[in-house]
């Protein structure tokens, strides 16, 4: 008898159907890796079982009863508990309010009893390795990676049977990541029935032990994890294999544009060098904490430089003023903190860098202002109903676009990507690929950092790895492989100098 049995789920929006006919079924102590590109209706169909949405038709099974859930607290009080992509935590609470909001435990009188809600928290944190924080911890004094594990702690502190996470590792690190699916194999062994949405394959291989693939809000197939391979996977999610994703690559070099010449930042970088050419992808691959994230705000003037020079077209660049002007433009890694402004629209966004080029006199030039919105809307294919929507409404590929539109429409000479990426689907990787060639094809020089390995090797024309704040390694694309650059992130040499 299944845990949870959905049949015939259809759903329909304004009499369009976004899912048809899905079947999905999940036993205890087992995780389902639920995939597919963005758009295709994973979260449409989880949210009809966290009783967000009700189905347009459909039966819904816990345990061979039929049930009907009626909103999201009888979801909750069903078992059933889920995991949002974005955070639902309150910033300036507790961990222990945020675990018992809408319930908190009260003693004689109606008061709350803060030594039982504390007990309660120090239980579930310790069920999720963070035995560390104290329950009286605000949220906001708490990494992002803690975050995720109070997100688990606090769905499992209402005696969930079946967990719903939805991309719960596209704002981890490699470390991160591998104690969350320590975390769910532990959830697994005690019989919990997971629901796992991910767009990193190798978690799928590593952590579920079965998949299933929706495609345009229809079943495509699934099966058991062991004997597939990602390009099987990837074939059925998209209907095209791996070794198509990246564009074919075209090694034409300009002249040198940036000179980094024995950069050094205190207690982060130390002797770095190298120099990238108009028009080449420069990869750049390390381990977390190698030093790949405070090298690319280095290069954008956002560290101060001990010694050492960042030089760009003949000019020192030691603030991000002077970056810009140069024509250096970086996306970071947090696309959300620090790319966009979520409560502005799609259009609000593209502008923020360009106010000071289309204002005339303290006004605005609304033509201008048209013309560069529906060059890069239309341009980088933005899929949303209109420049109009608040950009938090995107897919996570979408919103990727418009950082990259946001930075393209300076018409910068040098592009840094800081994972450009994570936390985004396959068809919406493709996309993203295509753009940064045809960048380099038109004499952009790129400066690809990425912890996925097979990106590097699929887009680079050069690759420089570093460890603990060093460069240790250099190579042409013809002579890289994933085991070089493992070898050279550990601070190794995989020529045994």
């Amino acid at each position: 008898m299944n845990l949870l049995r959905m049949e015939k789920m259809n759903k329909a929006f304004n009499r369009i159907y976004v899912l048809r006919d899905i079947d999905l079924h999940v036993d205890k102590g087992e995780i389902v890796a639920l995939l597919g590109e963005n758009g295709a209706g994973k979260s449409t169909l989880m949210k009809l079982l966290a009783g967000i949405h009700d189905p347009t038709s459909g039966s819904i099974y816990l345990k061979g009863e039929k049930v009907e859930i009626n909103g999201p607290k009888h979801s909750q009080r069903l078992g059933i508990s889920i995991i949002h992509q974005e955070f639902n935590l309150l910033r300036e609470l507790s961990i222990a309010e945020n675990l018992h909001i809408g319930s908190y435990l009260t003693k004689g009188g109606g008061r709350i009893d803060w030594k039982a809600m504390n007990d309660h928290t120090k239980e579930m944190l310790e069920r999720v390795g963070l035995s560390r924080l104290d329950p009286k911890t605000l949220i906001k004094n708490c990494s992002i990676a803690e975050q995720q594990l109070i997100e688990i702690a606090k769905a499992l502190s209402v005696e969930a049977e079946i967990l719903i996470m939805d991309e719960p590792t596209a704002t981890l690190n490699n470390e991160e990541t591998e104690r969350l699916l320590t975390l769910m194999e532990e959830l697994r062994q005690q019989e919990l029935g997971i629901i796992f949405i991910t767009h990193r394959l190798d978690e799928v291989i590593q952590g579920a032990t079965r998949f299933e693939v929706i495609r345009d809000g229809e079943y495509i197939g699934g099966a058991e994890v062991e004997g597939h391979t990602k390009d099987e996977i990837v074939t059925m999610m998209v209907g095209r294999r791996l070794s198509d994703m990246f564009p074919e690559r075209v090694k034409q070099y300009g002249d040198p544009l940036l000179e980094v010449e024995h950069l050094h930042v205190k207690n982060k970088l130390e002797d770095i060098h190298f120099t990238v050419h108009e028009g080449e992808i420069l990869g750049i691959a390390g381990l977390v904490g190698s030093g790949k994230t405070e090298l690319s705000k280095a290069l954008f003037g956002m560290q101060k430089l001990e010694s050492g020079r960042v030089i760009m077209a003949g000019k020192d660049i030691q603030t991000p003023k002077e970056a810009i002007d140069a024509g250096i433009a970086l996306v970071t890694d947090d696309r959300k903190e620090e790319g966009l402004i979520l409560d502005l629209s799609v259009a609000e966004n593209l502008l923020l860098p360009s106010y000071r080029k289309i204002a005339s006199y303290g006004r605005l030039n609304k033509k201008k202002m048209k013309d560069i919105v529906d060059r890069w809307f239309s341009g980088l294919s933005i899929k949303a109903s209109s420049p109009q929507v608040e950009v938090r409404t995107l897919s996570g590929g979408n919103q990727q676009k418009v950082v990259l539109g946001k930075w393209l429409q300076m018409d910068p000479k040098l592009l840094i990507l800081n994972e450009p990426t994570r936390g985004i689907d396959i068809g919406a990787k493709q996309e993203i690929y295509k753009i940064i060639k045809d960048l380099s094809a038109e004499g952009i020089a790129v400066i690809l950092i990425s912890s996925e390995m097979p990106e590097i090797l699929g887009m680079a024309h050069r690759v420089l790895v570093m460890h603990d704040g060093r460069l240790t390694g250099e190579m042409e694309i013809e002579d890289a492989t994933q085991e070089k650059i493992f070898q050279y992130a550990v601070g190794g040499d995989p020529h045994g100098n």
